[in-house]
C-alpha cells in the first residue's frame, strides 16, 4: 500500500510500485502520452514528483538507450495503472523494476483525473509519497515542503568538472552516433543539460565541451569558445547568481548565446529581467507556441515551473515567441548582439521535433562571428 498526501489536505490511496520509504517534493503534471523514461531522467524534474495524466505508464518497460542523463532525476512518480505485462522489442527491464534500483519511490492506482483538477485549480504544491498506511505523517511531511522558490537546484544536478562530449542522435538498428568534427566549439553550460540537446549539437559538427554550472566567465573565455550554449535546469533561476554574472560578461562580449528553459531565465535576469513563478507550469509534449515573425505555430515539449515576465524585457530584447496555452514568454532575441533563448524544450527527445530549427539558428550565429 501507498498513499498521496498534498499540502492542502488531500489523501489518495493506492498501490506502491517503486521503492520503499517516502518522497517529499512539489506535485506537478505531465500530459506526456509517451517517453515516461525520457521524463524521469531529466535533470529539470529534480525536486518534484511527477504525476503523468495518460492513464497506462510502463507498457514499452524501460530500456538503456533512452534516457536523458545518467540516473532518474524526479523525486517520484504517480499513475493511474502500471501493466503488470510490457511489450517493446528495446526493453531490457520493467517500470517498477527500474524505479526501484534507482530507489524511486513510486505510487500506482489513484485517480490522477481528480489530482490534476486539484493541481490544474489550485496550483503546484508539495505532497509526500508515503509507502506504508500512515497518512498522518504523510500529511505532516507534505505540508512541510517549503516549496520551489528560493531553490537553486542547478549546482546540485550539475556536473562536476569539464567534460567533452561527442555523442550524436540515435538511429534505429545503429544506435548513437559519433561527431569527429571539431568545429565550431560551444561550450555548454550544465545546468540540468538533457542528452539530447547535446547530441542535437554534436550531430551539427560542434566540439562541445560541457562546464560545470559555477563556471565563471574567465574560466569559459579561457577556453576560446565559438559560442556559449545555457542548459536546461531545475528550481527557481533567481538564486543562481554565478551563472547570471558570467551570462552578463558573455552578453558584453558579444558571444553567440543560445539559452534554453533555465537558460531563458538566466539570460533574462542578466539582462536585468524579472521571473515569476507560475500557478502550475508547463509539463507536457504538446504546447502549441507560436512564431510572432511568421505566425507559424509548433508543438512543443514544455518542462518549467518559472518564466520571464516579458514585460520586463529591455528595449533591445524582441519576444520571438509565445505560448498559445496562456500567453507567457516562450522564447526572446537581442537586436544589438548574437543572443537569443527558447523556454521550452527544443529538443524535444522523445518528441515532438518541430522547432528544431533553433539549432541551425545557433550554428549561423557562430557562423557570423568567424
Amino acid at each position: 500500500m501507498a498513499i498521496l498526501a498534498l499540502a492542502d489536505g488531500t489523501v489518495f490511496r493506492g498501490i506502491s510500485i517503486g521503492a520503499p520509504g517516502h518522497t517529499v517534493a512539489e506535485v506537478v503534471f505531465n500530459t506526456a502520452m509517451t517517453g515516461y523514461q525520457e521524463i524521469l531522467t531529466d535533470p529539470s524534474y529534480s525536486g518534484q514528483i511527477v504525476t503523468l495524466t495518460y492513464p497506462h505508464i510502463g507498457n514499452t518497460g524501460v530500456n538503456l538507450e533512452d534516457v536523458e542523463s545518467t540516473k532518474i532525476h524526479a523525486a517520484g512518480l504517480i499513475v493511474r495503472n502500471c501493466p503488470a505485462r510490457l511489450s517493446n522489442f528495446r526493453s531490457t527491464q520493467s517500470l517498477p523494476d527500474y524505479l526501484k534500483s534507482q530507489g524511486i519511490v513510486a505510487i500506482a492506482e489513484i485517480d490522477t483525473r481528480k489530482l490534476t483538477r486539484i493541481l490544474r485549480e489550485g496550483g503546484a504544491q508539495g505532497g509526500c509519497i508515503f509507502v506504508g498506511d500512515d497518512a498522518e505523517q504523510a500529511l505532516k511531511l507534505a505540508a512541510a515542503f517549503p516549496g520551489m522558490s528560493g531553490q537553486d537546484l542547478a549546482k546540485v544536478v550539475s556536473a562536476t568538472k569539464n567534460a567533452n562530449w561527442t555523442e550524436s542522435t540515435w538511429q534505429l538498428g545503429v544506435g548513437y552516433g559519433k561527431n569527429d568534427r571539431q568545429s565550431p566549439h560551444v561550450v555548454a553550460y550544465d545546468f540540468g543539460v538533457k542528452s539530447n540537446i547535446l547530441r542535437l549539437l554534436a550531430e551539427r559538427g560542434c566540439r562541445i565541451t560541457v562546464v560545470p554550472a559555477q563556471t565563471t566567465a574567465e574560466q569559459v573565455l579561457a577556453l576560446q569558445p565559438d559560442g556559449v550554449f545555457l542548459s536546461n535546469g531545475p528550481g527557481d533561476p533567481d538564486p543562481c547568481d554565478y551563472a547570471i554574472a558570467a551570462t552578463k560578461v558573455f552578453l558584453e562580449r558579444k558571444l553567440p548565446i543560445f539559452g534554453i528553459c533555465l537558460g531563458q531565465q538566466i539570460m533574462g535576469l542578466a539582462l536585468g529581467a524579472k521571473t515569476v513563478k507560475m500557478k502550475t507550469g508547463h509539463h507536457g509534449s504538446n504546447h502549441p507556441v507560436q512564431e510572432l515573425a511568421s505566425g507559424r505555430v509548433f508543438i512543443t515539449a514544455q518542462n518549467h515551473g518559472f518564466a520571464v515576465d516579458a514585460k520586463t524585457l529591455p528595449a533591445n530584447a524582441r519576444v520571438t515567441h509565445i505560448s498559445l496555452f496562456d500567453g507567457t514568454l516562450q522564447g526572446f532575441e537581442l537586436t544589438d548582439r548574437p543572443a537569443f533563448c527558447f523556454q521550452g524544450h527544443p529538443e524535444a527527445s522523445p518528441g515532438p521535433h518541430d522547432i528544431v530549427v533553433l539549432f541551425d539558428q545557433f550554428m549561423s550565429l557562430m557562423a557570423g562571428k568567424k
